[in-house]
């Protein structure tokens, strides 16, 4: 009776077992079920990790119905005259027909009253704006501010009912590899949508101005300029702005202005007209394996000082030459497009915290950022500094540094002529500001001899050598 009593305990383990192993194995949602909706990669004995791929995860209709209505149609209209080179030629005719040309776009409502932020060079030279939301329904459209420089421009709509709008997220906390959709409304066929992930952050492409791009795999071509990049939750994550292409259509990247980037902006404009920009004072250049050779640092990341200006706040608060900057506040520094990225969204006489590596020891200094129009750069005695308003309207330009005092002494006696003018290129690249006047003679030996384009006091291109 013991005998058969053990025989039919390991019997029934027996059973159990196998009833147990075709349950985890063969049963829904078993590893080898034919209704499995996760794939479960063994990482180890003790670790396993799941990879979404569930319509749960993937399901972007939430976000995607949530952005469509707050994405519009912007429709640029500007008059160009056209003339007729023979009749210039031979008769001094200086006339002209004047021929509309038409440009398209995408936007995005940030305000229940009309606020829209788009791309500046959308609506560049518009003579008219005319904007159309996903409901068919048209407004002409007021240019309240741009800044060229981040590419960004604020319009505004007086709509006769309350706009949906998309809400702001903090584009600091966006992570590579996460899904993101890119809406557009281009050509005027109401918003489309495209979905991908975020291939980078802080990419820099070596333009005058944004030097810290969301890099995405969503498809983004020209006429969703201006549209915007959302997470999964339908909040703006960045304003699309371009792609890089040799035939002008998507071929895989596109890129966005951070959304931190661009509130800064927009409130800029609303509050003060314009937009305040803040520099810490620095220059100098992002370490790599080279870079760190050449200068006898063990550091292969981070933002190597090479100069200081003075009176800035990065000269006030005692950085110097040879630090390298690892860390601003929470915002690791790893490259130049790191540090300018996150100094674009703040102001003059906002305070951050550095973290600086010197003689190898690590500390945080406190910064106070000055206000970019009060510096100037100098080079072979030639000191510049950034033109006014008054001189933009004067010269009728929109780019430029102004030549403020010469105390070179082999051009002390040009010094009456050269004073005022303003700059436009320094060896065919064009200088939009001191930044990039300083970026580009920061490059230059102090013997090497370089070609200046300007205009003078009398408005006339001049070139010179020196």
């Amino acid at each position: 009776m013991k005998r058969f009593s053990n025989l039919f305990l390991v019997s029934l383990l027996s059973g159990a077992t196998t009833l147990g192993a075709y349950k985890l194995l063969f049963d829904y949602d078993g590893y080898f079920s034919n209704d499995k909706k996760t794939i479960t990669t063994l990482a180890s004995d003790n670790y396993t990790k799941k990879v979404g791929l569930s319509s749960d995860v993937l399901d972007f209709t939430e976000a995607a119905d949530k952005t469509i209505h707050t994405v519009v149609h912007v429709k640029n209209v500007s008059h160009q005259k056209i003339s007729d080179p023979m009749l210039e030629f031979f008769y001094g005719y200086r006339g002209g027909q004047s021929q509309e040309q038409v440009g398209t776009g995408s936007g995005v409502i940030i305000s229940e009253d009309g606020y829209i932020v788009t791309n500046n060079h959308v609506i560049k030279d518009a003579s008219e704006i005319e904007i159309t939301l996903n409901n068919k329904k048209s407004y002409k459209a007021k240019l309240v501010g741009t800044d060229s420089k981040m590419d960004i421009a604020l319009l505004k709509i007086d709509a006769d009912e309350k706009l949906p709008y998309t809400t702001f997220a903090n584009s600091d906390n966006v992570k590579v590899g996460e899904w993101v959709l890119a809406v557009g409304n281009p050509y005027n066929l109401t918003s489309t949508v495209t979905a991908g992930i975020v291939s980078a952050k802080a990419r820099n492409l070596g333009t005058d101005g944004i030097q810290s791009f969301i890099q995405t795999d969503a498809a983004v071509n020209p006429g969703n300029s201006g549209g915007a990049l959302v997470n999964t939750r339908g909040d703006l994550i960045g304003i699309n702005t371009m792609i890089t292409s040799m035939t002008g259509s998507y071929v895989g990247y596109s890129f966005a202005v951070p959304s931190n980037i661009a509130r800064k902006i927009i409130e800029d404009i609303m509050e003060y007209g314009n937009v305040q920009r803040g520099i810490l004072g620095v220059e100098g250049g992002e370490l790599n394996a080279m870079a760190s050779k050449e200068l006898g640092v063990k550091q292969t990341e981070g933002f190597y000082i090479n100069n200081v200006r003075k009176n800035t706040g990065a000269d006030k608060a005692g950085l110097k030459k040879g630090d390298i900057i690892v860390k601003i506040d929470n915002q690791n520094i790893a490259t130049f497009a790191d540090l300018s990225g996150y100094i674009n969204t703040k102001r003059p006489n906002d305070k951050v915290n550095v973290s600086i590596i010197r003689d190898n020891d690590t500390k945080t200094v406190p910064v106070t950022l000055s206000k970019n129009e009060f510096f100037s750069a100098e080079f072979k005695g030639i000191e510049l500094e950034n033109i006014s308003p008054t001189d933009k309207k004067k010269f009728r330009v929109d780019y430029g540094v102004k030549i403020k005092s010469i105390n070179n002494e082999n051009l002390s006696q040009y010094a009456d002529e050269l004073k005022g003018n303003i700059i436009l290129s320094i060896d065919n690249v064009k200088i939009k500001d001191i930044e990039s006047a300083s970026k580009l003679l920061n490059s230059k030996d102090e013997d090497q001899s370089v070609r200046i384009e300007m205009i003078n006091k009398n408005g006339e291109i001049i070139r010179i050598i020196i």
